[in-house]
């Protein structure tokens, strides 16, 4: 299994960088970056891939209803060519009160959309002409960027319709949220079986999870909650912590000192991931105490 890092935000350009180099000097495989309300992914992406080389560098996740394909496909495969051919592209529907609320787009049938949006984007993506007339989308066109190969395309997924996605027409999957245990008996397997039924190769099953090592474990799972504990407010997020049983996202991250979290992570690669990739939270001793010991496992797991 890789170990990887998941960069949310940052005060400023060469604070990404920092991240991004932090990470490759402690010899992790991987940097992705988050789509919020901030930075652009894609861009923060490549712009630190070209500073920062030998990483891969990867976007978890970018939504896909208010990027257009042939947009998508353009700004993916400029990141390529920015990075030398490091880049992933990890997609995602994204979330009803967003699409709807905030971009005022329909969120009408999820996986219809993202069934049509894979479609029309892998052959985007290898550069070849499309022409697609769906329910959801139009798309017709054709994106050349010379020097690149298509990156990876990874789906965020946690429902079973978006998994069989994942596996059917995605290079794998990009999980939040989700236990070890909710991983080996259920994301892996239907991923897994989706892409042996549709004769792909075995899929990358890329488990993010939050981590901290620390002595204080109440206290931090504690912060954690109270800072993260609107995410389960999410609809998706809800119906996923209920199905594992959790009351709410503090529960999946692997926090205590450094024997608790590699205990942890260890479980993640029992349970078929390919990828860790860690969101680094608490102050800055414990995020380089949690480096620190992700470097230690990043030849081990």
């Amino acid at each position: 299994m890789r170990l990887g890092v998941h960069i949310a935000d940052g005060p400023g350009l060469e604070a990404l960088v920092g991240e991004v180099r932090q990470a490759a000097d402690a010899g992790l495989a991987s940097a992705h970056f988050g789509q919020l309300a901030s930075w652009d992914a894609v861009t923060a992406a490549a712009l630190c891939a070209g500073r920062v080389p030998g990483i891969e560098i990867g976007t978890a996740i970018v939504p896909t209803y208010p990027r257009h394909p042939l947009v998508l496909a353009g700004q993916a495969l400029t990141a390529q060519a920015a990075s030398g051919n490091r880049f992933v592209l990890g997609i995602g529907p994204g979330h009803r009160p967003i699409v709807e609320g905030q971009f005022g787009l329909s969120f009408d049938r999820p996986a219809r959309h993202v069934r049509e949006y894979l479609t029309a984007l892998r052959p985007l993506l290898h550069g070849e002409d499309v022409e697609f007339h769906g329910e959801t989308l139009t798309v017709v066109g054709r994106v050349d960027v010379p020097g690149t190969s298509a990156p990876p395309v990874l789906l965020a997924a946690l429902a079973p319709k978006l998994l069989r996605l994942a596996g059917e027409l995605a290079d794998g999957t990009i999980t939040v949220w989700t236990g070890a245990r909710h991983l080996e008996e259920t994301i892996t397997p239907a991923v897994t079986a989706a892409a042996t039924a549709a004769g792909r190769p075995a899929p990358r099953v890329v488990a993010g999870v939050l981590a901290a090592v620390t002595d204080d474990r109440p206290g931090a799972l504690q912060t954690l909650s109270e800072q993260l504990g609107f995410v389960a407010e999410l609809p998706s997020y809800r119906a996923l912590l209920d199905r594992q049983g959790l009351t709410g996202v503090h529960e999946t991250a692997a926090v205590g000192d450094e024997l608790e979290v590699e205990r942890e992570i260890r479980r993640f690669a029992a349970a078929g991931a390919t990828d860790l990739v860690v969101g680094l939270f608490g102050d800055e001793p414990t995020r380089k105490r949690t480096l620190a010991l992700l470097s230690d496992l990043a030849t081990q797991v």
